[in-house]
């Protein structure tokens, strides 16, 4: 088995993994659909139709300007399911659940027409969990085990200033602040034996690979801008535009590591320090907002999403043997997402909504890519949601909604596998496939 293949993808995934975020799964990459289940309703189409302070604070804070003064809170389960072949089988993730909370508020501020809002939110616990059994084989004669673990707790906060401009036009801005904690680890263990007798062997684990665990903190801003246009009582546009959110570089204090070099080669690594940026990619939206009628609601979104500058490669920093920089290629595509969500007020206080989420794959489909990103399946197309709120009286409402997302897989070229390269029985592969479900209390001041 050529080692240096095997921790050459390893790494690779493993930084993948590393790079889950608040905004994690769901179809545009790691970004979920919406915050706020609202948003989650209505498939994401908010820019255009920002409804309550989480869908206008992160999509669009110009919708800021036409709330009454309220507060949200929302609270999600979200249940993704992976698979990945790495080699010798396929296997399943062992981390599958997480929790989503997120608030958000809005209140007059600074003169009339002026408001103050924002949401914080975030995810904890997010990651994957794999554990590769593999068989005795000719090249591993006793067996052996890979390990693929991540995990990153990532919150942002957001606090936003809009401002109606008059009866047609209302403008906003968002100044996101965010912090992340992450770790991960990507490890080959084979079994050998090290006795020099025959008849009396001694089998010890012998492991290497990619291992920074100990959890790092880094710290980001970016700023969102958004503008909302009333054409008339029927037709509303929206535009926003998010800069990239630029991190402080995550440090971590690990022994000694192994990653892939140029021609097949290994890079050794000593114990010390070893650091990386994770950052958070630039996007624009547009969206429109129709209303046929008072009670029904349509609006649709596109959104460009600038994965290729932030998850192409990732280069870790640390005490390398001839090198300060050990650069992994990822090889993320920028991507394109399209949404669409409708509402219908029943009555007075019962509205119902659903929503779709398709998004173009930013991982590409040949067998390096899948290879290099199988613990980190952000492949994620097609996506339903559903939705409703009821007004309950004194300025109560409360908001639930359901997304599915279709399980996408995606399989390299027979021998891609990475933990049993040539093997033509072991190609890489890649499945994801997701549910949400969430709740949402909300206060009209």
């Amino acid at each position: 088995m050529k080692k240096t293949k095997i921790l050459g993808y390893a790494v690779a995934a493993a930084v993948a993994a590393a790079g889950f975020s608040g905004n994690a799964f769901a179809t545009n990459g790691y970004q979920l659909i919406g915050i706020g289940q609202y948003a989650i309703g209505m498939g994401g189409a908010v820019v255009a139709a920002p409804d309550d302070p989480l869908s206008a604070a992160i999509s669009n804070p110009a919708g800021l300007a036409l709330m009454r003064p309220q507060a949200a809170f929302s609270a999600e389960i979200f249940n993704p399911t992976r698979k990945t072949n790495m080699g010798f089988g396929e296997i399943g993730s062992h981390s599958n659940v997480y929790g989503v909370p997120a608030i958000g508020w809005v209140a007059p501020a600074f003169g009339d027409g002026i408001v103050f809002g924002g949401g914080v939110y975030g995810t904890a616990g997010l990651g994957v969990n794999y554990l590769q059994n593999v068989a005795p084989n000719p090249q591993l004669p006793y067996g052996g085990y890979a390990q693929a673990y991540s995990s990153i707790t990532f919150m942002e906060m957001a606090p936003s200033i809009a401002m109606k401009v008059n009866s047609h036009l209302a403008v906003g801005a968002s100044l996101n602040i965010a912090a992340e904690q992450g770790s991960f680890q990507q490890t080959m263990t084979q079994f050998t034996n090290i006795s020099p007798y025959p008849t009396h062997p001694y089998i010890v684990p012998i492991g290497g690979g990619l291992n920074l665990a100990t959890p790092s903190w880094a710290y980001g801003v970016g700023v969102t801008i958004g503008a909302l246009y009333k054409v008339n009582d029927m037709v509303t546009l929206g535009a926003t535009y998010k800069s990239p959110m630029i991190f402080t570089p995550m440090t971590f204090q690990g022994g000694a590591q192994v990653a892939p070099g140029p021609n097949g080669t290994q890079i050794q690594g000593g114990p010390g320090q070893y650091s990386g940026h994770l950052n958070y990619p630039q996007q624009v939206a547009l969206g429109i907002a129709i209303r046929p009628i008072r009670q029904w609601l349509i609006s649709v979104e596109g959104q460009w999403i600038n994965w290729h500058n932030t998850l192409n490669t990732f280069n870790i920093h640390g005490p390398w043997q001839g090198t300060d920089v050990v650069a992994l290629p990822l090889n993320w595509r920028n991507q394109w997402v399209a949404n669409f969500g409708t509402q219908y007020d029943v009555n007075d206080w019962l509205q119902v909504r659903a929503g779709y989420a398709w998004g173009s794959n930013p991982v590409p489909n040949n067998s390096a890519a899948i290879a290099a990103n199988t613990i980190f399946p952000a492949l994620i197309q097609n996506a339903v949601t559903f939705g409703a709120t009821q007004k309950l009286g004194m300025g109560w409402k409360l908001t639930e909604a359901y997304m599915h997302a279709f399980a996408n897989t995606l399989t390299g070229a027979p021998g891609s596998a990475p933990f049993a390269p040539g093997d033509p029985m072991q190609a890489a592969s890649s499945t994801l496939g997701e549910n949400s479900y969430g709740i949402q209390v909300g206060y009209d001041f």
